[in-house]
């Protein structure tokens, strides 16, 4: 059994690329680019009005002119064709360009038009006031967004307003789950006293969502040659995930099955609760095979822990782990690090304990945004201590 820092660091320094692809914009979200992208012009490429109101020479206001004579009337999307003279005003509107003879704008709030005539009762105004210069955001050239960066809802805009309808993204991996174990039938299903359904099923296909979408899933009852004949149709994968039979009982045949399909076991048991028999090996072609417990909240919690941290150093981006004061008081248990669920409170900026009742409680936390580390070290926990948190969102 191996401590959690030796488990990761074996897990990532296995990391590696899948590949890269080009995907329409409308399905790149939650993907990671694969390229640099460039501003293919000036952000705003003309100097845009940032406000309803008039444009005007800041001479002729500094001149002390308050009053003006509206020349022409600008709207976003149309291009000026008069140039002001001394005592003359565009009436422009909000994005639209202001053009090369104004160079501030005042706010409707701040005038009062009458007809083709402004009067200006402020005396406040400065050079480009109001005003978005041209490449004040990007200039032609620059770099917008870095390889490796995970497309969100703002990246989305960012690169629609780039013209990048086509995205070069690394490449989602293959992937093969299955879950186990003769006591879990399908949820549609009525179980019986003994039986339970296969919620872990979904489980991992909605923490997959969240990274790559869902591949190939098939469930597989506890016989030696069934798991077997499964899991050689997994060795093609990039990842393979198993759920359950890879503890201690005499149905628990994955590592040995695994091993005599020629996976390099990296390791199988690892200092933590809870999924302390969590196994990660190496198959022959390359793809990494993770095998989590079967009891909900330990699925959940490795997942996040070893297969999270692999997707992404596969993608190339750094996981942030962030910190937070703990609120409250805890005992551990065990020697090991422990994981346990955990609400933050935005407002005050503290970690506060969820109730669990053990890694089987199907609720896996219920109410808890993540889940926080209580180290190996550090029997108890008091007020105050900046823990590990480790966001399910």
């Amino acid at each position: 059994m191996i401590s959690y820092e030796k488990a990761l660091q074996r897990v990532v320094s296995n990391a590696r690329s899948f590949g890269k692809e080009f995907v329409c914009l409308d399905d790149a979200l939650g993907r990671v680019l694969a390229e640099p992208v460039y501003a293919d012009r000036d952000y705003p490429p003309f100097n845009r009005s940032a406000m309803d109101g008039i444009a005007i020479n800041f001479e002729d206001f500094k001149a002390g002119i308050r009053e003006y004579k509206i020349a022409e009337t600008i709207y976003a999307g149309q291009k000026s064709t008069t140039s002001l003279d001394s005592g003359e005003c565009y009436k422009i509107m909000t994005g639209a360009a202001v053009p090369p003879s104004a160079n501030a704008v005042l706010r409707n709030e701040d005038i009062l038009v009458n007809g083709l005539q402004v009067n200006v009762n402020t005396n406040e105004c400065s050079i480009y006031k109001n005003i978005a210069p041209r490449g004040n955001d990007l200039s032609k050239g620059q770099l917008a967004l870095k390889p490796h960066t995970v497309i969100t809802n703002t990246t989305s805009g960012l690169l629609a307003a780039l013209g990048k309808h086509q995205i070069a993204t690394e490449k989602s991996p293959l992937v093969y789950i299955f879950t186990t174990g003769n006591e879990v039938i399908p949820v549609d299903e009525e179980p019986s006293d003994v039986q339970i359904r296969n919620s872990n099923q979904y489980l991992l296909k909605a923490l997959l969502a969240k990274e790559l979408g869902f591949c190939h899933f098939e469930h597989v009852n506890d016989d030696k040659d069934a798991l077997k004949n499964a899991l050689t149709k997994g060795m093609q994968a990039d990842i393979m995930i198993i759920n359950g039979g890879v503890s201690a009982g005499d149905t628990d045949f994955i590592s040995e099955i695994l091993q005599s399909l020629g996976v390099e076991i990296l390791f199988h048991k690892v200092a933590i609760k809870p999924g302390k028999p969590v196994l990660c090996g190496k198959m022959p072609a390359g793809g990494m095979v993770f095998a989590l417990p079967g009891n909900p909240y330990s699925c959940l919690v490795t997942f996040k822990l070893f297969i999270e941290a692999y997707l992404s150093s596969c993608f190339g981006y750094v996981q942030v782990i962030q910190k937070f004061p703990f609120s409250g008081t805890r005992k551990k248990k065990t020697s090991f690090d422990e994981f346990f669920p955990v609400q933050l409170n935005r407002n005050s900026g503290w970690i506060e304990p969820v109730q669990i009742n053990g890694s089987g409680d199907i609720r896996l936390g219920f109410n808890s945004d993540g889940f926080a580390k209580h180290p190996a070290a550090e029997n108890s926990l008091s007020g105050g201590e900046m823990l590990a948190y480790y966001s399910l969102t």
